[in-house]
């Protein structure tokens, strides 16, 4: 009788090793959809502002803002990219979208007093205070802003994911990079970027809908 190759596995033999063929596969699948996002988005990232097209409207997307009403590094480099983007006559209007959900915490509000101080006019500036994600935030700049062409002024580790969303929904997109230092933590920020572009690739695929849409408030 010939010799059997491998050895007969027990239960919790055969779990073991179904477990390590899922965590393959899972892992696979992380990567391939990270791929995805890239090759999509990454042909529309500038970090020269003279090749960069022009656009009606530049998205600020929200990030940390302190106590004190002081934007975070991110949050501020952001901003600074925007504004430097107006002056440049590469858009005519300011779309920030951010985090308003808690009496003590808002964003947007930040963001806009910022801008004004910066000597931006009021009537340039539109606000978003449902943008709870960078999903939510491109959905509404489509379905509630009405915006049909976008430039997107994040960090480079961002950027991927937000063309790649901004695309999908059918946005005639562009990213530019907001680095202007280090960031703390970044290597953090780098990871959950990772799964982040998991859960876009299914808002995508799965025509997920924001928490908040509500009544049009056309940019013109």
């Amino acid at each position: 009788m010939p010799k059997k190759i491998f050895p007969k596995l027990n239960f919790w033999q055969k779990s073991i090793l179904l477990f390590y063929f899922m965590a393959i596969l899972l892992i696979l699948a992380v990567i391939l959809i990270n791929l995805n996002v890239a090759s999509i988005g990454q042909p529309y990232i500038f970090t020269e502002m003279e090749k960069l097209p022009q656009a009606e409207t530049v998205l600020v997307l929200g990030a940390s803002v302190y106590r004190n009403k002081i934007l975070s590094d991110m949050l501020k480099d952001r901003a600074d990219t925007a504004i430097e983007l107006y002056k440049a006559g590469k858009i005519r209007n300011f779309l920030i979208s951010g985090d308003n959900r808690q009496k003590n915490y808002n964003e947007t509000a930040t963001i806009e007093k910022y801008l004004l101080s910066q000597a931006i006019p009021q009537e340039k500036i539109f606000l978003d205070y449902a943008g709870f994600d960078t999903y939510d935030s491109l959905y509404r700049a489509r379905d509630i802003f009405k915006v049909e062409n976008i430039i997107i002024a994040t960090q480079n580790f961002h950027l991927p994911r937000a063309v790649y969303l901004a695309r999908q929904l059918g946005l005639d997109a562009y990213g530019f990079r907001a680095d202007k230092r280090g960031y703390k933590n970044i290597w953090l920020n780098i990871g959950r970027e990772k799964l982040a572009n998991v859960k876009a690739f299914f808002d995508i695929n799965l025509d997920s809908k924001p928490q908040f849409l509500g009544q049009e408030i056309p940019i013109i």
